[in-house]
């Protein structure tokens, strides 16, 4: 168990070894390996446990009337997914899959959801850092709908861009997707994209080398919002 990758997520983060064992029991907690490509969640299916990725990178993801393949998030090592799906016992709206090899700890929430066991200490002060995960995924998927909300390709580049270079603290930063995921995750086309990407870069708002991306001009914004 990698401890340290445990500790990224906000639900474990700043717990001492024996509080983490006691949280992961809590939460019945349990590994499993997936190859490139699995599915780890089937569209309809139950999530009695949410994902915690410990190697790798997961997708979720969800498709349109029809049938193109929307991106809803990109799991790294020490995020996790379906927290909410679990904890109120829905089925699956969307398809989770192995983007590549990977290892995922599974948890249940249901300990947490039953009101009795919230007289236990520990329930409740784990409890207390699981809804504050689940506010901290609510901003995160107001930033996702900020984007989907854009008019145009080149207001949608300029909402995750802005988003990324804001969370990395520095104009250059790498997005952790390829160009095809990039269009997925932006609602539009791969050609589309490239193309605004190009103009993009020859008017000096930005310059980019495959996933790396840099801010080049102050007026990015101002300049990308304008389109």
């Amino acid at each position: 168990m990698n401890k340290k990758i445990l500790r990224r997520c906000r639900l474990f983060a700043g717990l001492d070894d024996a509080a983490l064992e006691r949280a992961l029991s809590l939460l019945a907690a349990r590994e499993q390996s997936y190859v490139r490509g699995e599915f780890l969640v089937p569209v309809a299916s139950p999530m009695p446990a949410f994902g915690l990725v410990l190697e790798g990178q997961v997708q979720v993801l969800r498709d349109d009337r029809d049938g193109h393949h929307m991106i809803m998030a990109n799991v790294g090592a020490g995020d996790t997914f379906g927290e909410s799906l679990a904890y109120l016992g829905r089925l699956s709206p969307v398809y989770i899959v192995a983007v590549d090899a990977c290892r995922v700890m599974w948890l249940s929430p249901a300990r947490l959801a039953d009101p009795a066991s919230l007289a236990d200490a520990d329930v409740a002060a784990l409890s207390f850092r699981f809804t504050s995960m689940l506010a901290a995924r609510a901003l995160a998927m107001n930033d996702r709908i900020q984007i989907l909300s854009q008019l145009t390709i080149r207001s949608k580049i300029n909402a995750l861009l802005s988003q990324f270079a804001a969370q990395s603290g520095s104009d250059s930063f790498a997005l952790p997707f390829d160009r095809e995921d990039m269009a997925f995750y932006l609602g539009t086309d791969r050609s589309a994209l490239s193309r605004e990407l190009g103009r993009m870069r020859r008017e000096g708002l930005i310059d980019f080398k495959g996933n790396n991306f840099t801010l080049l001009s102050p007026d990015f914004r101002a300049a990308s919002d304008g389109m």
